[in-house]
């Protein structure tokens, strides 16, 4: 989605009272015309990803949100914490669908988003560059590939024609109509298939984890057995596996700071300078 775009869906959604939440995830571009609560920019220095690694435009874009990627589970918490605040999320995307759309990170970012709230996907497509049948097409077939991949609810705003128009603002009554449809269908069709996905991977990890510690103690037991046999003392044969793990620390959450930004906790390894120390992801009212 050009920068264009969520500035005047920003605008409309101001005028009718009903402030958005604005994510820029594009970190390459140079400046953005509307206000962002949470930008990737203050995070992850692109231009020093690029120099570091030895990459171009897309590998430095790719990179950059893999590292922003390891920090999203942050951005979700604060998503959530504006859910009665803000009734949509406006989250702007590289313009370069194969660096997000079919990108690891990409995927990360969407499925978090899916599975949590109503997602609908937004495919803006400039029909002044798109007079030629072939270039139309081009972008028809992009389209049907973010749609396959995303599988959410998909709408093609045809933007400079009788639809909806950046400029003047025109169309975007029926866009949000639109955008209300598909968010139903997301309630009504997607959402039951992601708690599906979701209870089935569950059910496996579940498994697999009594399948594991059914090994542990399995070995654990057979560890004290040959203990026994090898010591014949009281105090090996008083020992069962439970005792030989050791716990450490204390079982009791320590509770959340409260904090009155939207500040990412950037450390951990292999940020390192890509990481701006100086900023964090901080909310800007809008």
């Amino acid at each position: 989605m050009s920068a264009v775009q969520p500035l005047r869906l920003a605008a409309q959604l101001h005028a009718q009272r009903c402030p958005p939440y604005v994510i820029n995830l594009d970190p390459a571009v140079r400046e953005l015309p509307f206000p962002a609560n949470i930008d990737i920019r203050d995070t992850v220095n692109y231009k020093e990803v690029m120099k570091q690694y030895g990459l171009g435009p897309n590998g430095g874009i790719v990179t950059s949100l893999n590292l922003f990627a390891t920090r999203f589970d942050q951005v979700m918490k604060f998503i959530e914490k504006r859910q009665n605040a803000s009734k949509y999320v406006i989250i702007d995307t590289p313009g370069q669908i194969e660096v997000f759309t079919w990108s690891a990170s990409g995927t990360i970012i969407t499925e978090a988003l899916a599975s949590s709230f109503p997602s609908v996907v937004v495919y803006v497509m400039d029909t002044s560059r798109s007079t030629n049948p072939i270039t139309f097409m081009s972008n028809m077939l992009y389209a049907c590939s973010i749609l396959y991949k995303t599988k959410l609810p998909f709408i093609v705003a045809m933007n400079k024609v009788v639809g909806v128009s950046a400029v003047l603002g025109t169309g975007l009554d029926d866009f949000f109509v639109q955008l209300s449809k598909a968010a139903d269908e997301y309630e009504r069709e997607y959402r039951p298939e992601y708690e599906r996905l979701r209870k089935t991977l569950e059910k496996a990890q579940n498994k697999q984890k009594r399948e594991q510690l059914e090994h542990l103690w399995k070995d654990m037991g057979s560890v004290c057995v040959q203990g026994n046999t090898l010591a014949g003392s009281d105090d090996a044969s008083a020992m069962g596996p439970s005792e030989l793990i050791l716990t450490r620390g204390t079982l009791d959450e320590e509770e959340e700071r409260e904090s009155d930004t939207d500040d990412i906790d950037h450390e951990g390894e292999g940020m390192r300078d890509l990481i701006w120390s100086k900023s964090c992801l901080t909310t800007q009212e809008i």
